[in-house]
């Protein structure tokens, strides 16, 4: 059997990570969709020859429209591990995301506090706390600029919902092709300009440290105009 075409970026016993392309659900949902948790399974399986079902853990989320860095975990215990890296904060997310807008300094802090709504999968950002929001943190950096575009380097400091959208949203500087977050067009393909870019943590069991970064591939010709930037 042929193996599924993934772009594999770091592989061994205990961890798998991978470049998520854009228009993918990281886990299935209601839609019934094939996953990128399924496929790497079915990667597993056929590359290992695998009797019966295939475990593999998702440690985090990535959104449909966004590419980038993703790990799953291949044994119980290094998902185990994975999670109290990532709850406990014990790992470097960074983004890169093309905006509208500049913001207003060239490097900053965005504190805000969000709340979902679940009934249309979109999250508010509030500047001061309120009722059932939770506090959301982010660093951000302008890398370049086009003519009428900007890209902003972002170290993810919480793990919200939706929440680099939001909180760039919340401060005028939309990502090129949301339209849920204000945006006004879409991208040619539904996608957005957002990328994990690189993912730093200490490995669960070998306890090394692991960076694994991955330049977006396509989905937006400004991200060949802005690679030289990163």
């Amino acid at each position: 059997m042929q193996l599924p075409d993934i772009d594999i970026l770091y592989e061994d016993n205990h961890l798998i990570i991978v470049n998520k392309p854009y228009g993918i659900l990281t886990i299935s949902d209601v839609t019934g969709d094939k996953s990128l948790l399924d496929i790497v399974k079915e990667y597993v399986k056929i590359k290992y020859n695998k009797p019966g079902a295939v475990f593999l853990g998702c440690v985090h989320r990535l959104d449909r429209p966004v590419s980038g860095v993703i790990v799953f975990a291949r044994t119980s215990k290094a998902l185990e591990r994975m999670n109290e890296l990532f709850r406990n904060r014990e790992t470097k997310k960074f983004y890169l995301a093309i905006v509208k807008n500049a913001p207003p300094e060239g490097k900053g802090t965005l504190v805000h506090y969000l709340v979902k709504n679940h009934e249309k999968n979109v999250t508010k950002a509030f500047k001061t706390e309120i009722p059932k929001s939770k506090r959301a943190e982010l660093e951000y950096q302008l890398m370049g600029q086009s003519d009428h575009y900007y890209l902003l380097k972002i170290r993810l400091k919480t793990g919200r919902h939706h929440q680099i959208r939001s909180q760039l949203s919340a401060i005028g500087c939309p990502i090129k092709g949301d339209l849920k977050y204000g945006f006004g067009r879409t991208n040619p393909e539904a996608n957005i300009s957002l990328h994990s870019y690189l993912l730093e943590f200490v490995h669960p069991v070998k306890n090394i440290p692991v960076a694994v970064e991955c330049y977006p591939k396509k989905g937006d010709v400004l991200w060949g105009h802005f690679k030289d930037c990163v």
